[in-house]
């Protein structure tokens, strides 16, 4: 069914962006140093941003038929402020690669509304890489 593998990959989407959530919230109240309340301050606005996409995607599987994950990854607690952003900088271009491929099953599966929607998170998550990569340049 059609239906069934664009809905377990929106799944997938959810319960990574559940992890994200966790992971960037955890990262926003450990975090310390000297750069720590601008970047803390990044996390927190990153972890709000995800969960609207967590929203989003569960609302999608919703409407086509399944119930959304609540399923959440492992996420890490501590470590330094350039760590940190280096462990979320890496899990943005995790999920940019795989909203790229559940982009291109959409598109397979001739569900454009879904396409659209995967691309406009995808735009987020390329814009939560930037800032992170420039972070990482700055320290």
């Amino acid at each position: 069914m059609p239906k069934d593998t664009l809905i377990k990959a929106l799944n997938q989407d959810c319960a990574d962006e559940l992890q994200a959530i966790i992971q960037y919230m955890m990262d926003h109240m450990m975090g310390e140093g000297v750069a720590s309340p601008s970047v803390v301050e990044i996390f927190k606005k990153n972890a709000m941003a995800e969960m609207k996409h967590y929203e989003r995607l569960a609302e999608r599987v919703i409407y086509l038929g399944g119930v959304p994950s609540t399923s959440v990854g492992q996420f890490k607690k501590g470590g330094s402020l350039t760590e940190m952003i280096g462990r979320a900088l890496s899990d943005e271009r995790k999920a940019i690669k795989q909203y790229r491929e559940h982009i291109a099953l959409a598109g397979e599966q001739g569900d454009p509304a879904t396409r659209h929607l995967l691309e406009q998170i995808l735009l987020e998550e390329e814009e939560h890489e930037h800032e992170l990569e420039n972070l990482l340049e700055k320290k």
